[in-house]
């Protein structure tokens, strides 16, 4: 494997300040949020690589377990954080967290504990990787989807409401508002699995490659990747749009959205 240097890291983090620089002249209002970004990338990517160090000889399922934990909380948090009608606080990190729980560490858990069967089966070598990318994929899928269910539900609320009166259930109401939102979140995982290796590498295809594991056995992986996160962002998604739907509700079937974050206009 050829090793990065120092400086090879500082030519690539020169593209980002060119970027930024030319966000700053054509006043895109985007540098603020890209150069934080890109420094928070590199601190959590170094601090992380101490630490899966620290726990890949340890073998310690207990911090494991504290591990998972923290990247379950932050991308639950990470969920709402940037739709344009957000849900309030901790309802939105109470639907995120739980979508992602019961979606992504079930899928984790079905393919360490039955498919791939490391010894022992929370070998952190790959519980920590293959958690990382279930949660981060399923993460973005659901965000996607709540963002368009509480954007479309919020913008046709009049419509909604006229169906409510006109005798439907709030599960035909938003009928295809829920199907749309469903979709939206589900177009990135199946736009991946649908170009892999005629336009696109997969990452985790790429980084066995690079690191010397045979190609056939590296594709292997990466459909086992593949078809876990559409599962878990599928269902996660599910999930999530069903709860936030049934709390749009009241017990008589009348809009309620009190729960969304309306920023005065």
């Amino acid at each position: 494997m050829i090793h990065l240097t120092p400086m090879d890291l500082v030519i690539a983090s020169s593209m980002i300040i060119l970027l930024a620089i030319t966000s700053l002249l054509l006043q895109l209002n985007i540098t603020k949020q890209l150069i934080i970004a890109a420094i928070r990338n590199v601190i959590q990517l170094l601090l992380i690589g101490y630490i899966l160090k620290i726990i890949f000889n340890s073998h310690n399922v207990f911090l494991l377990i504290a591990i998972a934990g923290i990247m379950l909380v932050v991308a639950g948090f990470e969920i709402n954080a940037r739709q344009k009608y957000p849900l309030k606080r901790w309802i939105g990190f109470k639907v995120g967290t739980s979508a992602l729980f019961i979606s992504s560490f079930t899928m984790a858990l079905l393919t360490l504990m039955v498919i791939v069967a490391p010894t022992p089966w929370y070998s952190p070598q790959y519980a920590i990787p293959l958690l990382g990318m279930l949660l981060g994929n399923t993460m973005n899928g659901i965000s996607l989807g709540m963002d368009k269910l509480n954007q479309s539900v919020y913008q046709q609320r009049l419509v909604i409401e006229q169906r409510l009166m006109l005798g439907q259930t709030y599960q035909e109401a938003i009928q295809e508002i829920r199907a749309e939102s469903i979709r939206t979140g589900m177009i990135p995982i199946i736009n991946s699995m649908a170009i892999a290796g005629l336009v696109s590498l997969p990452g985790l295809m790429t980084g066995q490659i690079l690191s010397g594991t045979p190609p056939v056995e590296a594709v292997k992986y990466q459909i086992l990747i593949f078809f876990l996160i559409a599962a878990g962002t599928g269902f996660g998604i599910m999930l999530a749009v069903w709860m936030i739907s049934k709390q749009m509700f009241d017990e008589r079937q009348r809009l309620n959205l009190d729960i969304l974050q309306i920023k005065a206009r």
